[in-house]
């Protein structure tokens, strides 16, 4: 088994008290927030203001070396709520496009709702999903944007993984259906077809469905849930954001509010959201004993900003203005750099953590799941969350070091190793080829680099320079100077750590597991005319 002592972190006399001052939960998880986009993170770099986002900060503790471990949205997710690596799991379960996905994880999977709700808290989740569903269909087949029978429950949604309550948009806010769920049941008529302004993807919406209402519609479900939880039982509350993801289509109390234009405006509809949770928490006398903790799913969108159409690139019009959404970081969503893994978290919970702290441990969003058991005196077993590494001593001791040393994250094309201050990208370039602005794009970067080698390598030799990238964060933190030539001993090193983890099935100690794939490739796509034949 997988021991975590709760009265080892929070000091407790006896089993009882500590059943008795179990934290309260709050995750609030904004969408293609970039670090920069926080006053807090970005400095002078940053040219919006977010108080409340600020002021949890203030009284809290600020991670400054958290990364989640995918620069996209789903796996991202995947790895929060299950505390696994998104690359071991199998084929998900077929689904149509955007927000008609399959279910990404089979139900049984074991899931935050599903410990948490198991130590006795009462469990919600309100927001984006985007973890798949499953739908009721008129003609029984894979679900589609044409098929589904929306006067039909859901098969398969939150509930089935531990949710007691949720209210959910089942996508992200550009990607059909437009339409809420409450516990697995679709709200309101579900007739319209609409589409919205960032890539106008046209598809199935309830008939009242305006994208700029949602977050007041998630805020205010969120305070609903939060006013009817009884005092003698915890309770945790997975607050996901749909904003400031594509449609920028902040609400007309806050157009207008930021300096900086229409982007401005909607991350200052974010900041919002810790305004509204810690105004709900004092008024039902549920504040100083509960743990708000404040992230994004991964970096900004390059083709997000002032302009309501994703356009290519726009992020460096905002840039210009002096405003950087991936901070001193470079890359965006998609890529292997910093600005697309980097990300703010916030720990704030007046009971314990201590104000105006800041620590430098390396933790990854996946570490949820162990923290979270540790704070609800859970004990994992040694098949789940086989990813996941405690930083709850981190929330006691701020000035501690973190347990965690090493982290596998991914862009949409490859590996990256961290490894201390080290950072390995199992690719040349960005490691992405989206047309929005991330460079050098993946191809590129892969010619330029069978370029400099001379020839085309084999596969083993795409460990080496010029194939990878390292860099030393602590130094580089725009990661401009590629150490793999001069430090291969290093690259090594990181490659065999990345071995070791994919062969054993689990980075946490612990026997061995089965990969939900039966093989893990070092490189996830190389392009065909790298490779010699």
């Amino acid at each position: 088994m997988r021991t975590f002592l709760l009265t080892a972190i929070l000091l407790l006399p006896s089993l009882a008290a500590a059943a008795e001052s179990r934290p309260n939960i709050i995750f609030i998880l904004a969408d293609d927030l970039g670090i920069g986009d926080v006053a807090c993170y970005g400095g002078e770099r940053c040219l919006i203001r977010t108080p409340n986002i600020d002021a949890l900060a203030a009284g809290g503790l600020r991670f400054t070396d958290a990364h989640v471990v995918f620069s996209v949205c789903i796996p991202s997710r995947v790895a929060m709520m299950t505390g696994r690596y998104p690359w071991r799991y199998g084929e998900p379960q077929p689904g149509g496009a955007w927000g008609f996905l399959g279910p990404r994880f089979p139900v049984g999977t074991f899931t935050l709702g599903n410990m948490l709700q198991q130590a006795g808290y009462r469990i919600g989740y309100v927001g984006k999903w985007h973890l798949g569903t499953e739908m009721t269909t008129l003609d029984g087949k894979v679900q589609n944007e044409k098929n589904v029978d929306f006067t039909q429950p859901l098969k398969v949604g939150p509930p089935q993984h531990g949710f007691e309550h949720s209210f959910i948009l089942p996508g992200s806010l550009d990607m059909f259906p437009y339409a809420f769920a409450r516990n697995n049941v679709w709200q309101g008529e579900v007739t319209a077809q609409k589409g919205w302004s960032a890539f106008n993807r046209v598809g199935p919406a309830e008939k009242d469905f305006e994208d700029y209402r949602v977050l007041e519609t998630f805020y205010s479900e969120a305070e609903s849930f939060l006013a009817s939880q009884p005092q003698e039982k915890p309770f945790f509350l997975y607050l996901a954001l749909t904003a400031p993801h594509t449609p920028i289509s902040p609400s007309e109390k806050f157009q207008g509010k930021s300096e900086l234009g229409l982007y401005g405006d909607f991350v200052t509809e974010v900041d919002h959201a810790v305004e509204r949770i810690i105004a709900a928490l004092k008024q039902n006398g549920q504040y100083e004993n509960t743990l708000v903790l404040f992230s994004s799913d991964h970096g900004p969108g390059s083709y997000a900003g002032n302009i309501r159409k994703a356009t290519p690139g726009q992020i460096h019009l905002l840039e210009e203005r002096g405003h950087f959404p991936s901070g001193v970081h470079r890359g965006y969503k998609f890529s292997a750099y910093e600005g697309g893994l980097h990300v703010p978290l916030i720990a704030h919970w007046p009971n314990a953590v201590k104000a105006g702290t800041e620590n430098n441990s390396i933790v990854g969003m996946n570490d949820l799941m162990a923290t979270f058991a540790d704070l609800s005196g859970t004990e994992l077993t040694d098949e789940q969350a086989p990813d996941s590494i405690s930083f709850a001593n981190l929330l006691r001791n701020s000035a501690g070091v973190g347990t965690r040393q090493n982290l596998i994250l991914q862009s949409v094309t490859a590996f990256v190793v961290r490894d201390g201050g080290w950072k390995l990208c199992l690719c040349p370039g960005s490691g992405t080829n989206d047309n929005y602005g991330n460079e050098p794009r993946a191809d590129d970067a892969w010619r330029s680099a069978v370029k400099e080698f001379g020839r085309k390598p084999n596969r083993d030799e795409l460990t080496s320079a010029p194939f990878v990238q390292l860099f030393h964060l602590p130094d580089d933190p725009h990661e401009d100077h590629n150490l793999a030539a001069e430090h291969p001993e290093r690259v090594q090193k990181m490659v065999a750590l990345l071995q070791q983890q994919i062969a054993a099935g689990r980075s946490t100690p612990g026997p061995h597991l089965q990969n939900g794939v039966p093989q893990v490739r070092l490189h996830q796509r190389v392009p065909g005319f790298v490779l010699a034949k």
